[in-house]
């Protein structure tokens, strides 16, 4: 009933996940986020995967060993499909015996992609390749890959769910978007990561960190970088996409 996808860049430090799904609420039930790890729990979802998986990858645990327990003690392991990332950067995927065609997984060096209820084997291939060559910020690439897998055919369902989070090494999301029942939630994720790029993304990268507990309390560079971002959209001829009212003058 779904397909996601775990990355991490090594040279930023950022992990991302983005899910997609004929299923309410996806981007609630799958994904389990952390400072160095991540966990997406799905097909038949065990919610306890993602809660303990996460804590014991943040741990040290290793993937593999993590995800061989989980199996190993749930007696319907071959309903659940699960594919995580542990704080070393290692990859490790289950799709189970009894999950709905198609169903499977691809795990590679940087990232992770796993599906069920799924058209064919080219939507997870798909979202895997297009990972790979996708530009732009980790959470325009995590979007690049789903896309691409929708383009291949989705969930063979249809469409209503949609969520994307990236962590930039604390325990608290940089940017967390959810879309929970829309006919088209791919796109509506695009327009609520454009409407961030207006104003959220700028004030969330001065937030407070563990290293830095005050965070950036001078909001002339803030102010400053969302003014050039509005400049840059007018030069392009973008108008704002977000919904917000205004107040009258």
């Amino acid at each position: 009933m779904t397909y996601s996808i775990i990355a991490h860049d090594p040279a930023t430090g950022e992990i991302g996940l983005a899910v997609a799904s004929r299923f309410f609420a996806a981007g609630a039930a799958v994904p389990y986020v952390g400072a160095r790890c991540a966990v997406a729990t799905q097909a038949f979802v065990n919610p306890l995967w993602g809660v303990e998986g996460r804590q014991r990858l943040a741990a040290g645990e290793g993937a593999e060993a993590v995800l061989a327990d989980l199996k190993a003690r749930d007696e319907a392991q071959a309903i659940r499909q699960c594919h995580m990332m542990d704080a070393q950067g290692n990859f490790a995927a289950h799709t189970g015996a009894d999950c709905i065609d198609w169903a499977g997984h691809l795990v590679g060096t940087t990232h992770s992609v796993a599906g069920n209820m799924l058209v064919d084997a080219r939507v997870v291939e798909a979202t895997f390749a297009a990972y790979e060559t996708a530009k732009g910020s980790m959470a325009e690439r995590l979007l690049a890959a789903m896309e691409a897998g929708e383009d291949a055919g989705g969930d063979k369902r249809g469409r209503q769910a949609a969520g994307l989070t990236v962590h930039r090494g604390q325990e608290y999301a940089f940017l967390s978007l959810r879309v929970d029942d829309d006919a088209d939630p791919l796109a509506e994720l695009r327009r609520l990561l454009d409407v961030a790029d207006e104003r959220y993304l700028h004030v969330a990268g001065a937030m407070p960190t563990a290293e830095n507990f005050s965070g950036i309390t001078d909001r002339a560079p803030i102010d400053r970088a969302i003014e050039e971002a509005e400049a840059r959209r007018r030069a392009q001829g973008r108008a704002s996409r977000s919904r917000a009212t205004e107040t009258g003058a």
